[in-house]
C-alpha cells in the first residue's frame, strides 16, 4: 500500500473508532431519552466518572480487564440510586425540572472527582494484549483501537437484543406508549424505568473505561466527548438508535479527516453539519414527532 492511501485508510480508520466511542456514549444518552423520555444532561458525567472508577480499580488490582468489569457497573448503581431516589421525584415536574436536576448532577460529580483524585490527568495503562500494532496490508495500526471498534459492535448487538428481541425489550417499549396500561398489567414501571437508566448509564461507564486510555482521565473528559455525543443524538433522532449509529460514525469520519484536510476549520465542521441537517430535518434524520 503507497504512504498515500495508507493515510486514508488510517485516517478513516481513525474517524470510526472515534464514531464508535460516540456511539457508546451516544448509546446510551438514547437510550434513557428514547425509552423514558428523560435528556439527561449528567450523562457524560457519569461517562467520565466511570473513567476514573476504572483508574482506581487498576490502581488497586493492576488488571485493565477488573476495571473494565467493575467501573461500568459501579456507575451504573450510581446511576439506579440517582434515578430512585432524585430524578423520578422531579419528573412530573415536567422537562424543566428534570434538566435543572441533571445539570445540578453533572456539577456534583465533576467536583467530587476534583475532590477524589484531584485535577491532573491520570494515565491508565492499556492492557498488555492490546498494546502494540497490527499490520495490515503494508500499514500499521493500533490494537486497542481495533479493539474500541469491535467492544462497539458488541454493544450495538446487545442493544439491539434486548430492545427488540427480549421481552423486557418489548414492555419498555410498551411502558413509554402508555405506562398506565403496562403498570394495570401488573409491571412495575418504575422498577423498569430505573433498570432502563441503570442500563443507559452502565452504557456510559463502558464507554468511559474504553476511552480513558486514549484521552487520559481528567475532569474535562466529560466536556471533551459530551458535545459530540449531544451532537449524534440531536442529528440521528431523539431515542433512535439507528440515527445515533450512522450519526456518530460521520462524525468520526468528519473529525479525522477535518482535522488531516481542513485543521483550521476542523472544530467547526460537526456544527455545519448539524446545522445543515436540522436546516431540512427540524428532528433529525429518524426523529418523528410525538
Amino acid at each position: 500500500m503507497d504512504p498515500t492511501t495508507a493515510m486514508y485508510v488510517a485516517q478513516g480508520i481513525h474517524g470510526l473508532a472515534y464514531g464508535m466511542m460516540l456511539f457508546m456514549v451516544a448509546s446510551g444518552l438514547t437510550l434513557i431519552f428514547g425509552m423514558m423520555g428523560i435528556l439527561n444532561l449528567a450523562h457524560t458525567a457519569f461517562f467520565m466518572l466511570s473513567a476514573y472508577f476504572c483508574y482506581q480499580v487498576v490502581a488497586w488490582t493492576g488488571s485493565y480487564w477488573v476495571g473494565l468489569l467493575i467501573a461500568p457497573l459501579a456507575t451504573a448503581v450510581v446511576g439506579i440510586l440517582l434515578e430512585r431516589y432524585l430524578i423520578r421525584k422531579v419528573r412530573t415536574g415536567g422537562l424543566l425540572s428534570e434538566l435543572t436536576l441533571t445539570i445540578g448532577i453533572m456539577f456534583v460529580i465533576m467536583e467530587m472527582v476534583k475532590i477524589f483524585w484531584g485535577t491532573e490527568n491520570l494515565d491508565l495503562a492499556v492492557p498488555p494484549i492490546l498494546a502494540g500494532l497490527v499490520n495490515f496490508g503494508g500499514m500499521e495500526y493500533p490494537i486497542y483501537r481495533l479493539f474500541i471498534i469491535g467492544l462497539s459492535v458488541l454493544v450495538l448487538a446487545f442493544l439491539t437484543f434486548i430492545l427488540y428481541k427480549t421481552r423486557l425489550g418489548m414492555v419498555v417499549r410498551a411502558a413509554v406508549s402508555d405506562a398506565d396500561m403496562v403498570n394495570a398489567l401488573g409491571i412495575n414501571v418504575p422498577v423498569l424505568f430505573m433498570l432502563v437508566f441503570g442500563i443507559g448509564t452502565w452504557l456510559a461507564g463502558l464507554a468511559g473505561v474504553a476511552v480513558a486510555p486514549i484521552l487520559t482521565v481528567f475532569p474535562g473528559l466529560a466536556d471533551q466527548m459530551g458535545m459530540d455525543a449531544f451532537i449524534v443524538v440531536i442529528v440521528g433522532g431523539f431515542g433512535s438508535l439507528g440515527g445515533a449509529l450512522m450519526v456518530s460514525i460521520i462524525v468520526g469520519l468528519l473529525s479525522s479527516y477535518g482535522v488531516q484536510f481542513f485543521s483550521q476549520a476542523a472544530p467547526v465542521l460537526m456544527f455545519v453539519f448539524m446545522a445543515g441537517v436540522l436546516a431540512f430535518k427540524p428532528l433529525g434524520f429518524f426523529g418523528e414527532r410525538e
